[in-house]
């Protein structure tokens, strides 16, 4: 399903131009990596995996999405996988892990919520980038925020900033790494933000 359908989106969207991509050069040749971006709406998940295509990602989805059989079976199949937003815990962090060890790549946004306010990274993408030993790829989305002005033809684009691979931060206590992580990520984004 993920493949048809990012398959048809991507065609639609080359043919009529409707988003720009810039950093492609950032983009890891190793599919195995955690990307991140800025979160407002439903369309920057489907522009973020229209930029990395082919390669699929696979996004870490609040669990409510997955309540009912069809919605369990449909977001499955478009490679998203369910975390406890409320209660996370180390079982939280199995299935990242696991697709990272796979070589594939993991999708988070790190705000944890669809907003337009300036809100505080989670800690998720980090941790989950330290303890596989994976490079972490900022981005950031600008475009239309709903269905309907997707439809309409609107333009949208993303940007990526260079991998992080927290190198320095790994000689930190690991009480400490987390935190380094987060707000070398914070900064980031924040100026890919502006560039944009």
């Amino acid at each position: 399903m993920y493949k048809l359908c990012s398959t048809l989106i991507y065609i639609l969207m080359k043919t009529f131009h409707l988003f720009q991509m810039k950093g492609k050069e950032n983009i890891p040749s190793d599919e195995r990596y955690v990307v991140t971006c800025s979160h407002k709406s439903i369309i920057d998940v489907i522009v973020l995996a229209i930029a990395l295509y082919p390669t699929p990602v696979h996004f870490m989805a609040k669990k409510e999405l997955f309540e009912g059989k069809f919605r369990n079976r449909f977001f499955r199949s478009i490679k998203a996988f369910p975390v406890n937003r409320e209660n996370p815990g180390p079982s939280t962090l199995k299935t990242p892990l696991k697709i990272l060890k796979d070589n594939k790549c993991v999708g988070i946004f790190p705000s944890g919520t669809r907003t337009s306010e300036d809100m505080p990274l989670k800690r998720g993408a980090v941790t989950i980038a330290l303890k596989a030993d994976a490079p972490l790829l900022p981005a950031d989305y600008k475009g239309p925020t709903k269905i309907s002005q997707f439809l309409k033809g609107e333009k949208s684009s993303i940007i990526f900033g260079e991998p992080m691979l927290f190198g320095e931060i790994r000689k930190l206590h690991k009480n400490e790494q987390i935190d380094a992580a987060v707000e070398d990520l914070e900064k980031e984004m924040k100026r890919l933000e502006k560039l944009h």
